[in-house]
């Protein structure tokens, strides 16, 4: 009995709720989209789902040192994996971003936002907190970001690259990088948006002028935003019932098990049950920010705020694309949109939090590179 309490006392029991409860509505509404039958999605991505949740558990009992040794050779790893899909991988939809691995495909692009993680918190860990790192100092977290950043931009993926630098970034402010640097960058972003234009590719262009005026083709470029505003309007206060939403059950809803996937729940539970789906992944963003507060090393508080960052974006852009305030740029939903990679890059990551909170009073030696 004692032994029991001892090994619950390190699961953090609301970040496990959490995510079994959105893992479990995610496959619920993969079953809905499929018309309501387990295939071809539900049951894969449950199949998917267990050896995630194992690993996403293992993390908790891992010596404290595991990670925190294995963070650069983690990043390492992933950046070889982005390195192998421009030799080697895999097209699909007009982009190369998998690799295919004894018949799983692979797509290094989520690991790497993990690996940034690690990466930059091994880093800053060796700064003390109280020190305001110079321009010298963040040379190397500008390289951590803009190599990986590079090789995932050329597949191409504007929306994954976008979330990496972001992360990073937030990671940096979350170390106490100086507000002039943010600044700095911001101004020169802004002035820069005209020449990035420019290298985008035609689709990106189309989709950028398709948010601006998703009316002016509705039944190409604009199609996928206009039947996820009307999904969305239809489900009302209360929704349409769980397999009976209009426009995902007659499949006038592109892209439902994946990108659109929000739109369905909330067509089919309305707007109380998006609510309630909403608060429940910013319960689960709390509990990230509280572990990282709470947490006496750095190392491990910067993985908390950066796996935070990471669930903050992707709810943040998935949801607006759904809503039609944002571009569609291919940003699954944690947990809930069918992927392989994506689904185990967060139960690594949630995984990652639970790490932290576990090791919550560990101390790490402050030690070079």
């Amino acid at each position: 009995m004692q032994s029991l309490s001892r090994y619950l006392a390190r699961i953090n029991l609301g970040v496990l709720v959490l995510v079994l409860f959105l893992s479990a509505a995610g496959l619920l509404m993969l079953y809905s989209a499929a018309g309501g039958a387990w295939r071809p999605w539900a049951w894969s991505q449950f199949v998917r789902f267990i050896p995630g949740f194992i690993v996403m558990m293992g993390l908790i009992f891992i010596p404290a040192d595991w990670v925190f040794r294995g963070a650069y050779p983690f990043y390492g790893f992933c950046l070889l994996l982005l390195i192998a899909v421009e030799i080697m991988g895999s097209i699909g939809m007009g982009a190369q971003r998998w690799l295919s691995l004894g018949g799983l495909n692979l797509q290094p692009s989520e690991l790497m936002k993990l690996g940034l993680i690690l990466a930059l918190a091994r880093y800053f860990h060796r700064i003390h907190p109280n020190e305001k790192p110079g321009i010298l100092y963040l040379l190397v977290p500008l390289g951590l970001m803009a190599v990986p950043a590079a090789l995932i931009l050329h597949q191409p993926n504007l929306g994954t690259t976008a979330i990496l630098l972001m992360t990073g970034v937030m990671v940096c402010f979350a170390a106490g990088v100086r507000w002039i640097y943010f600044i700095t960058a911001g101004i020169a972003g802004v002035v820069a948006l005209p020449v990035a234009w420019q290298f985008l590719h035609d689709y990106q262009k189309q989709r950028v002028l398709t948010f601006l005026d998703p009316d002016k083709d509705p039944l190409g470029a604009g199609y996928n935003i206009i039947q996820s505003i009307i999904a969305i309007g239809s489900g009302g206060l209360f929704g349409q019932g769980y397999l009976h939403g209009s426009q995902g059950q007659l499949d006038f809803l592109p892209e439902k098990q994946t990108d659109f996937i929000f739109t369905m729940f909330a067509e089919e539970f309305g707007f109380i049950g998006a609510l309630v789906l909403i608060i429940c992944y910013v319960l689960l963003m709390v509990y990230g920010l509280v572990i990282a507060a709470r947490c006496k090393h750095r190392f491990g508080s910067l993985i908390a705020a950066g796996i935070s960052s990471l669930l903050f974006l992707h709810l943040f852009i998935n949801m607006g694309m759904a809503m039609g305030m944002l571009p569609v740029v291919g940003v699954p939903l944690p947990l809930m949109s069918y992927g392989g990679s994506s689904l185990l890059t967060m139960l690594i990551g949630f995984g990652l939090l639970l790490y932290v909170w576990a090791n919550r009073n560990e101390e790490f030696r402050r030690h070079s590179l």
